[in-house]
């Protein structure tokens, strides 16, 4: 959690632009806007996917706006295209310095690390200081999972070579920080969504529904055809690790199939440490697309402004 006073000290005196969401907050659960608009060294927000309060939903566009909290304008890094996704030059204009302050969920999809990335880039060349806040991977950082973006195929949901959980040298994991748990964005409602999102997100390749639309997204998935009882016990005979599965229906209130009855699995977490969300993720597509292969599709039309690349090489296209 961020050490507000030594955080302070540091940006006094200048001009910050700070990247924020509703997960910038202090360890009393201030926002880091409220934060620095206080300490008068706030001069521009920029919005993410979500928006820096946490009000736009999945894949919709984040406008420029004014901060009603602080009067502070808010420049959107989410818009109509992929150019949208890095800040303009005009709003770099009589800035020191940006600042990133969002929690991460360890997966390479995840919006905010491109985010991240694209402000350093542009930050590099207006010749400003770059400061990242450090918070905690809350599915640790032991596992590397998942297949790498290869040359060629770099997207918002990939702009680097890596795979699609990252590691580093750390194991605690969320739960175990005493930390409370804050939405990073609003279908990532607790940390056991973010424990399977790095293999569950793959569903959204599809014309399977992930569970957006009910309160347990990337934990239940479906879809009209399919036999919960009969996808229940094949992925039980996959014998995955850390979880269980439980045959569920389901009707999304919107996104895929919405105010349709879906039928499928929920996954209930038994060993946070032992998951391997990556080939959860798969078995998943591998089984539901096994019941009626004429009625499962994958994605074809643009996500996040580019065509669907979330797997890399090694995930979804040995599926296909």
């Amino acid at each position: 959690m961020v050490r507000v006073d030594a955080l302070l000290k540091a940006l006094h005196g200048l001009r910050v632009g700070a990247i924020l969401n509703p997960t910038s907050v202090t360890p009393d659960l201030r926002h880091m806007a409220d934060v620095l608009h206080e300490a008068r060294v706030l001069a521009a927000l920029f919005g993410p996917e979500h928006g820096v309060r946490g009000d736009v939903q999945y894949l919709e566009e984040v406008a420029d706006a004014r901060d009603p909290r602080t009067g502070v304008p808010v420049h959107s890094l989410y818009g109509k295209d992929f150019a949208s996704l890095t800040p303009r030059d005009e709003h770099l204009s009589g800035l020191d310095a940006l600042l990133f302050d969002i929690q991460d969920v360890g997966s390479r999809y995840y919006t905010y690390l491109a985010t991240m990335g694209l402000a350093m880039q542009a930050a590099a060349r207006a010749k400003l200081r770059f400061f990242v806040l450090d918070r905690p991977n809350p599915i640790g950082g032991a596992a590397v999972e998942g297949g790498v973006i290869h040359p060629g195929y770099e997207s918002f949901v990939g702009l680097w070579p890596i795979c699609a959980l990252y590691g580093w040298r750390r194991d605690m994991i969320y739960n175990e920080t005493r930390l409370p748990w804050v939405m990073p964005s609003p279908n990532m409602p607790t940390v056991d969504t973010a424990l399977v999102y790095p293999g569950m997100c793959l569903l959204e390749g599809t014309n399977l529904s992930e569970g957006r639309g009910t309160t347990r997204p990337f934990e239940i998935f479906g879809a009209p055809w399919l036999d919960a009882e009969k996808l229940a016990e094949s992925l039980r005979k996959e014998r995955l690790p850390g979880v269980r599965f439980r045959p569920c229906s389901f009707t999304p209130t919107w996104d895929k199939h919405a105010r349709e009855r879906c039928h499928g699995v929920q996954i209930h977490i038994e060993y946070a440490r032992g998951i391997d969300a990556v080939r959860l993720g798969v078995a998943s597509i591998v089984h539901a697309r096994a019941q009626d292969e004429k009625k499962f599709r994958w994605r074809t039309e643009k996500y996040e402004f580019v065509e669907d690349n979330l797997g890399g090489e090694g995930a979804v296209p040995l599926v296909r």
